[in-house]
């Protein structure tokens, strides 16, 4: 029995919708423990001091975790894997190699930033570190620094497991890692205090590690520290990792800057913008990483093959249902965002003020989700074809965007009561303290959607006929989208008649029978318009479960 669910867990997935479509489950199970995680958060805590220095103890160690994994970046290793995965004595080396660089690497910068982890701190958030939790910010901090240890170890894993079509291993690792941070909160809390809260982020990262262990063992690749490194290899890998390490570090560092900003507004605002910002990546982890992860193996195969035809025509299925599935979804955020935060953070110490401010920024955070999940694939497009410098000075350019816009729109909006006023009635948070942390997700959206912009234009340029091709379902998914959420936004004033809001139970009940019809009113829109996606999940939808042979244009083997 536990041979068999060992198999099960390890099979090769050869469809791009049924890697996808597989991804996208485990990616949703994901979410609704990451969804649990920020709840249990803000029932314990709200949005307090000490959920800010929680979340901004993550900043540094995330940075490090970008700068120490450029050797054993998935996104990098996958197309090397993909091309030695035949020559076991190769790729043993390899993996030897790159995990002793990473090792040396990884023990020397944590040691030092452990040793001058104030000075840091004092730099990015200074009000925080001068406020009534240093040492818990100090403390938090140094403990998380062993996150960007194990999740470097488990990202060169990922990159095996991912070559070798292992989806199923893949995709259970961040589970795992949520079930983690969900024990901190209910049992290391209670027994070690906020310390506990990282020790639940430790023992996760831990998990999402052990966990691709058999599938590595089973391919006899588990890596040892070598000293004939193939350094060769190493210059490889570092020569194709460092722009895309320099454009995820940009992005870490944007992060931290609005972070940064948001600890100078009043207390809570990092708390307001973080759980906006978890709540905002769900689609986006759900549907435009699943399918980007999904479809980089194929990519970095065709194109090495120089099947330049096959690898658009991936791309371009990858970019419709990314487009068909994130449009309807994002329009029911924004129209649903208050029903949502309430049922999913409105408990314990969560305040009114909280929720209304979080699903303010949570509206705001949703423009940009659709451009988010295709600068996702358009990246990993980018990365597949060996094209690295690109999409990294474009990053670089939308992430000083981000960045001016966000101290040009709060000096603005302190300044100007008209824009001020106008634009809390809009989001209704008249009236609340630190709205102005809302012009933070408006400037992130901003620049994801600049971004997305001038990779699309120098994509269909690379590519000719790509955005001609993609035209039909973002015109169709717009109208039907746009429809649903209309519906859906009338529905909610109906149905605000008959269930009683002061209830979890009414306020899940209003929005979920609001979406639920919206969301049919859109898929009837899209029936009459013959789209073509709808037909394509179907087919594989039935393959999958009838066993039924059908030929679409996804079916490519990964």
């Amino acid at each position: 029995m536990v041979k068999r669910i060992i198999n099960f867990f390890g099979k090769e997935i050869e469809e791009l919708h049924e890697a996808a479509y597989l991804l996208a489950v485990f990616a949703f199970l994901s979410q609704i423990l990451a969804l649990l995680r920020d709840r249990l958060l803000a029932k314990n805590f709200g949005a307090s001091e000490i959920v800010d220095v929680y979340y901004a103890s993550f900043r540094i160690p995330d940075l490090l975790f970008v700068l120490i994994t450029a050797v054993v970046s998935a996104a990098v290793l996958v197309p090397i894997f993909s091309k030695e995965i035949s020559e076991y004595k190769n790729f043993k080396k390899t993996v030897d190699s790159l995990f002793t660089v990473f090792i040396s690497a990884a023990v020397i910068l944590i040691s030092v930033v452990f040793i001058f982890i104030k000075p840091l701190l004092s730099f990015f958030v200074p009000d925080i570190l001068a406020g009534g939790y240093s040492e818990e910010l100090v403390l938090f901090t140094r403990i998380l620094l062993l996150s960007p240890f194990f999740l470097g170890i488990s990202q060169l894993f990922g990159g095996v497991v991912q070559a070798y079509r292992k989806f199923f291993i893949y995709a259970i690792s961040p589970i795992l890692y949520n079930i983690g941070i969900i024990l901190g909160i209910i049992f290391f809390y209670p027994m070690f205090g906020p310390v506990g809260l990282v020790l639940g982020v430790v023992l996760g990262v831990i998990m999402h590690m052990v966990i691709q262990l058999p599938a590595i063992h089973r391919k006899k690749l588990f890596p040892q520290i070598t000293t004939k490194i193939d350094w060769q290899i190493v210059k490889k890998v570092l020569k194709l990792s460092l722009p895309r390490t320099v454009t995820m570090a940009s992005s870490q560092i944007t992060l931290l800057i609005l972070i940064s900003i948001a600890s100078t507004i009043t207390a809570g605002s990092i708390a307001i913008f973080t759980f906006a910002y978890n709540l905002q990546s769900v689609p986006m982890a759900i549907i435009g990483v699943s399918y980007s992860l999904a479809a980089f193996p194929t990519l970095s195969r065709l194109f090495a093959q120089n099947k330049t035809d096959e690898f658009l025509e991936k791309l371009i299925t990858a970019t419709r249902h990314i487009i068909f599935w994130s449009f309807p979804v994002i329009v029911m955020f924004i129209v649903l965002r208050a029903q949502i935060v309430r049922v999913i953070l409105g408990a314990g110490e969560f305040s009114w003020a909280d929720t209304r401010l979080t699903a303010a920024a949570l509206a705001i955070f949703s423009i940009s989700v659709v451009a988010q999940s295709l600068i996702l694939i358009f990246v990993r497009g980018y990365y597949s074809a060996g094209q690295t410098r690109k999409p990294l000075l474009i990053n670089i350019f939308s992430v000083l965007i981000t960045i001016v816009l966000a101290f040009l729109l709060i000096n603005f909006y302190a300044n100007n009561q008209t824009f001020q006023t106008f634009f809390e009635q809009i989001l209704r948070v008249e009236n609340l303290p630190g709205t102005s942390v809302l012009m933070l997700p408006l400037a992130f959206s901003i620049g994801m959607i600049i971004n997305v912009s001038i990779l699309w234009y120098y994509f269909g340029k690379s590519f000719k006929g790509f955005t001609s091709r993609v035209m039909r379902v973002l015109l169709q998914s717009s109208i039907s989208s746009f429809s649903a959420g209309f519906v859906a936004y009338l529905l909610l004033q109906v149905f605000s008649e008959v269930f009683d809001l002061t209830t979890l139970f009414g306020i899940f009940m209003q929005g979920f029978l609001s979406g639920i019809m919206g969301l049919a009113v859109g898929l009837i829109i899209l029936i009459l318009f013959k789209n073509y996606e709808i037909t394509e999940i179907w087919k594989t939808i039935h393959h999958k479960f009838w066993k039924t042979r059908v030929v679409t244009s996804g079916q490519e083997e990964l």
